[in-house]
């Protein structure tokens, strides 16, 4: 586990009587309130992703940890990776130039302890532990480079509590830039197992690159989508003959990943994301595989006028729904639950309460 400590404490104001100088108060003043100050733990998480650079701080409250404060911005740390093997040197720009702004926050917010971990970008990329050395070097903060099991056990501590009620069995989807991992899992008296999992290395990144748009028609954009589903398809066949087990059964399915959460705000078809209304949300899975259909239809510039994707995801949404298809067609839930969590509050818990039934709640706060 990796740990950084925060400034803690502040320098004596002027004109403050403490130290030497206070030994000559006026015995007849009131008795000095007492100096000590105890300020309460608080814990940070940053998730480096292959797209997105991510931050939450929480602070122990009433038996639950409170999200203070909260960080956000598409980096594309993955960008050109899969054809050069090498993250850019304007991705690591970028990404450097987010985790300064996280560095800042931990020390503004007195952090006590925190983790920072990197995914299948730094794990895929030649040059992955020179970014960790230059992320310590100009941030302060340590990247850990975790491995994919690791990264499937956070995603599923972090959001397990949203699945479902009821006996049938459940499985949780994580659609990230550069992976996609799937574990199916035990969620019983608060508390989760995994029985069986697998990464793939097809994100919403590596997939888009993968299988580029011929042209910007519709057939051209369909042979894409065809392509990018015939891969995501082999890609879990094995996880999907071990499914079939549960053919059947009365499944579960939750996801969480920007593409459910994206894919969640157009069914709702809110005017801006709005993570309450999405986090938690279950949506029938037909309409998630029509608002999959219809997107990949849709031109780019058709995508980037969706309130909820606009041009930053334009791009990239079509690879999840190619994705989010294919792991419904070997896990046929009759419905898709929602959830705007995963690995940042994965970490909080094991930060912590080593793991335990934490809730992470998040409130309005002071950014």
């Amino acid at each position: 586990m990796r740990q950084m400590a925060a400034p803690s404490g502040r320098p004596p104001r002027p004109g403050s009587r403490t130290g030497p100088a206070a030994k000559g108060r006026n015995p007849a003043e009131p008795a000095a309130r007492a100096a000590h100050f105890v300020r309460q733990r608080s814990y940070a998480a940053i998730d480096l992703g292959t797209n997105n650079c991510r931050l939450l701080i929480a602070r122990p409250q009433d038996g639950e940890l409170v999200v203070i404060d909260a960080f956000s911005r598409i980096v594309r740390l993955g960008e050109g990776l899969h054809a050069s093997g090498r993250i850019s040197d304007a991705a690591m720009d970028r990404t450097v130039a987010a985790l300064a702004i996280c560095a800042d926050k931990l020390r503004r917010r007195h952090v006590s302890l925190s983790r920072a971990v990197a995914t299948e970008a730094c794990r895929r990329a030649a040059n992955g532990v020179e970014l960790a050395e230059r992320v310590r070097r100009e941030t302060g903060i340590v990247l850990d480079i975790i491995s994919p099991a690791e990264e499937a056990r956070l995603a599923v501590l972090g959001c397990h509590n949203l699945m479902e009620p009821g006996e049938g069995p459940a499985l949780i989807f994580d659609i990230g830039g550069g992976s996609t991992e799937l574990m199916h899992v035990d969620v019983s008296n608060h508390d989760v197992q995994i029985h069986d999992w697998v990464s793939v290395p097809w994100g919403v990144v590596s997939l888009t690159e993968h299988a580029p748009l011929p042209d910007d028609s519709l057939a051209g954009r369909q042979a894409a989508y065809a392509h990018m589903r015939e891969v995501t398809r082999t890609a879990f066949a094995a996880f999907a003959g071990r499914a079939e087990q549960f053919a059947g059964q009365e499944l579960r399915l939750l996801g969480t990943s920007g593409t459910v959460t994206t894919l969640a705000s157009v069914f709702l078809n809110l005017p801006r994301y709005d993570r309450r209304a999405v986090d938690g949300l279950v949506v029938p899975t037909d309409a998630m595989r029509d608002i999959s259909r219809r997107l990949a239809d849709a031109s780019i510039a058709d995508r980037a006028d969706i309130a909820c994707i606009g041009r930053e995801r334009a791009d990239l949404v079509v690879a999840g729904c190619a994705i989010l298809e294919s792991i419904i067609d070997l896990w046929p839930a009759a419905r898709v639950g929602v959830a705007d969590r995963g690995i940042r509050e994965g970490i909080l818990r094991t930060l912590a309460m080593q793991g335990r039934d934490v809730p992470v709640t998040r409130r309005e706060y002071r950014k």
